[in-house]
């Protein structure tokens, strides 16, 4: 219990429930509530593949980290982080170069709390407490500054976030004004949850998440294809996220799990 007491902070409401922790749950962490569990297990029932495709998304980030690591990205910004699970962006990036920084953005307070805990004796990642959709906030906030150069290539990682943002707060905006921070040859990395494939598990999925705090937004494939806007896709382009380089038999079919991924590479 004391080392829970130093990642829940004292302030928060446990029994609202929050994606990042329900996120959590779905990956099998042990960093969530009884709310979160609540609302993961309603999930479950209307869509049970929610654990497979969770699990799908954080492989893409595994492999859009060592992809952006072996193109030269020694520096990462990762926008709505979440709750540090095992193989967090840092760990996968300082295992293929020591030399890497991290950057994560969230305002979940239990994501925040328990990253600061993770993170106390890396000099080379820190956590920055702020909403991702407020992008000068984050760009001009000092850890941010002070850990890393925009005058050279960045990875941002908007993985698993822009479902979670409204369009009346313009998602592609907001992805806009972070792209025009970052140097040529930054690559940035999305995925995206849809509603394309599995319609009706995916929209009750939309209905699950109503009344946490984070409600959700599936988009189609154009709407996600346009988040890409003013970059140059990398191969094989916006595809389903078991898709992206990932080897698969010839004549096996690559399963559909819901999630649009990509990256792009700003020239």
């Amino acid at each position: 219990m004391a080392e829970e007491a130093q990642w829940v902070p004292a302030s928060i409401d446990v029994e609202v429930p929050s994606a990042a922790r329900v996120y959590d749950f779905l990956l099998g962490g042990g960093h969530n509530f009884a709310a979160d569990r609540a609302v993961g297990h309603k999930v479950l029932e209307v869509q049970p593949q929610g654990r497979r495709i969770a699990a799908s998304n954080r492989a893409f980030l595994h492999r859009a980290v060592q992809y952006m690591v072996d193109e030269g990205i020694t520096q990462f910004l990762d926008l709505g982080s979440g709750i540090p699970t095992a193989g967090n962006v840092h760990e996968i990036a300082q295992k293929a170069d020591p030399d890497c920084r991290v950057v994560y953005v969230d305002y979940d307070p239990v994501a925040v709390a328990h990253s600061e805990l993770l993170l106390k004796d890396d000099p080379r990642t820190v956590v920055v407490d702020a909403d991702l959709c407020e992008p000068e906030a984050v760009l001009e906030s000092a850890a941010v500054r002070e850990h890393l150069d925009f005058s050279r290539p960045i990875g941002l990682l908007t993985v698993a976030i822009f479902h979670f943002v409204a369009d009346d707060r313009d998602p592609w905006k907001i992805l806009s004004r972070y792209r025009s921070a970052l140097a040529p040859g930054s690559l940035v990395a999305l995925s995206h949850l849809t509603a394309d494939q599995m319609p009706g598990e995916m929209a009750a999925v939309v209905e699950a998440m109503k009344h946490s705090r984070d409600p959700m937004y599936f988009r189609t494939y154009s709407e996600v294809v346009a988040m890409f806007e003013g970059l140059e896709l990398v191969e094989p382009g916006v595809v389903s996220a078991p898709v992206w380089r990932f080897a698969w038999d010839a004549d096996e079919e690559p399963p559909q799990d819901g999630v649009y991924v990509g990256v792009g590479r700003k020239s």
